[in-house]
């Protein structure tokens, strides 16, 4: 059963009993600090078809004094996994902020196509492991069809989806 948020007026409730066009939050389970072994949150067949369109996103990181930092970014999402992959350089800082936030660090990416949207929320974390960093590419190569920029200290930051609002889908 849907409860209301009287804050937003949207539709809260679980994944399997929404419908496209509704809005969804899907809750939390427990996610460990690795992002390559966490526990995700499963995406409805719609959500995953929306992700897979080649468009931008806005990452939010937190600062270090707790206020958001947002950023513009190109991602891809791994509905087999519940990851979602940014690259990024090292000393970005998204990637830093990241970094900084160590094992607590949760990050939120939204992707929006007019009224459509959807906002994935988990634990990130960054790294420079080259196999990694290579699917990153791969992914990223394939749904926007050009490579990501290349500079020396590109990395890739893993976020672990589980938490996601839709709406409009």
């Amino acid at each position: 059963m849907d409860k209301i948020d009287a804050a937003s007026g949207s539709a809260i409730g679980s994944a399997i009993d929404a419908a496209p066009g509704s809005a969804i939050d899907a809750a939390p389970g427990s996610a460990p600090a690795d992002a390559a072994t966490a526990e995700s949150v499963a995406l409805p067949t719609f959500a995953g078809e929306f992700l897979a369109l080649p468009r931008t996103a806005v990452l939010t990181t937190i600062r270090p004094d707790g206020t958001p930092h947002l950023a513009p970014v190109r991602f891809t999402f791994d509905a087999s996994t519940g990851l979602a992959r940014v690259t990024t350089r090292a000393g970005a800082r998204k990637a830093r902020h990241v970094s900084a936030g160590g094992a607590a660090a949760r990050v939120a990416l939204c992707q929006v196509d007019g009224f459509r949207w959807i906002t994935l929320e988990g634990r990130a974390v960054v790294t420079d492991d080259l196999v990694r960093l290579a699917e990153a590419v791969r992914r990223y190569t394939a749904r926007y069809r050009t490579a990501p920029p290349a500079p020396p200290d590109l990395t890739v930051m893993e976020i672990t989806v589980d938490r996601f609002l839709s709406l409009g889908l």
